[in-house]
């Protein structure tokens, strides 16, 4: 099996690339990333190993190569997308041209290839936010409220359109946090990690109470590089671990260091929720893992260097 990962070097494309290199029947893995966003630590980890790697640097708006090297892949994993950011409202130009059209662009190549199965990589930013009592499932009708959100649903539509030709799975994912060498530090908890380790002070948007959906990015790529393995029908998944307000996430830090402060920042502020039940129903086909958040965040914490 040959598979090829658009944003491969990023920081859930870098978990993706370590579970496929020690699965035989995955012959050979062509990282396609365009590294806009210097992800130069993919390269410096010798925890990747294997001879089947090859890296690409290409852009998924750049369809002449990505038809090149879409030659003789068996399976698409699209991670690449302009990420959200505190700041997801300030061009929004950016967002559309890369999670709208640039999956447009990639699925249009996808069509017209011998690609066997796509697996596309969405957010629950589709979904804007959850009713006051109500989880959101796969059946919620999609609001989103930003522009990242806006242009992930928009290219949603493209890999939809692809499903009545292609086997395609689109994963709609929580946020994703924990420690690896390119890990995101825009990504909540890693943010707090970052902040409470070393400063020993987490600035908290609102007043805390606003609920996220989450999952440690271990937990995410072993359950998304099991799809081209298993019988999992054609369709849109959410994919999450569990709940939990940001304030009960502070609480967590502030138990492992109990001379942490917390400043509130437009502390008057009550945030949207974006609460999923827990009970995805890719669960179905997938055996779920347990693990104690607590354990998570000490883990992460002990990477830090002069702790």
């Amino acid at each position: 099996m040959k598979v090829l990962i658009t944003g491969g070097a990023g920081y859930l494309g870098t978990e993706l690339v370590k579970k496929l290199v020690q699965i035989p029947k995955v012959k050979e893995i062509v990282v396609y990333d365009n590294l806009d966003k210097g992800r130069y630590n993919f390269f410096l980890c010798t925890c990747i190993g294997g001879d089947n790697i090859r890296f690409v640097q290409g852009d998924i708006l750049d369809t002449r190569k990505l038809k090149k090297e879409l030659q003789g892949v068996d399976v698409v994993f699209n991670l690449a997308a302009k990420i959200a950011s505190p700041y997801a409202d300030a061009d929004p130009h950016l967002y559309e041209q890369i999670n709208h059209w640039g999956t447009a662009e990639l699925t249009y190549a996808v069509e017209e290839s011998d690609v066997k199965h796509f697996i596309h990589v969405s957010s629950l930013s589709v979904y804007g936010a959850s009713s006051k009592g109500k989880l959101i499932t796969e059946t919620t009708k999609l609001n989103p409220r930003t522009n990242y959100g806006i242009s992930k649903m928009r290219g949603e539509g493209f890999v939809e359109a692809l499903m009545k030709k292609k086997h395609t799975h689109i994963i709609r994912l929580g946020n994703v946090y924990g420690f690896n060498q390119t890990m995101r530090f825009d990504a909540v908890i890693n943010h707090f990690g970052f902040e409470a380790n070393f400063l020993k002070k987490i600035s908290i948007h609102g007043d805390g109470q606003q609920i996220r959906s989450f999952i440690h990015v271990d937990k995410a790529a072993k359950y998304i590089t099991q799809l081209p393995f298993l019988n999992v029908d054609a369709g849109i998944y959410n994919l999450v671990d569990f709940n939990k307000s940001i304030m009960d996430i502070a609480l967590e830090f502030k138990d492992l260091i109990p001379e942490l402060e917390m400043q509130f920042i437009n502390q008057h502020l009550q945030l949207r929720n974006i609460a999923v039940d827990e009970d995805c129903k890719i669960y179905k086909y997938l055996p779920r893992e347990t693990s104690v958040f607590k354990d998570d965040l000490f883990h992460m914490m002990s990477q830090f260097a002069f702790r």
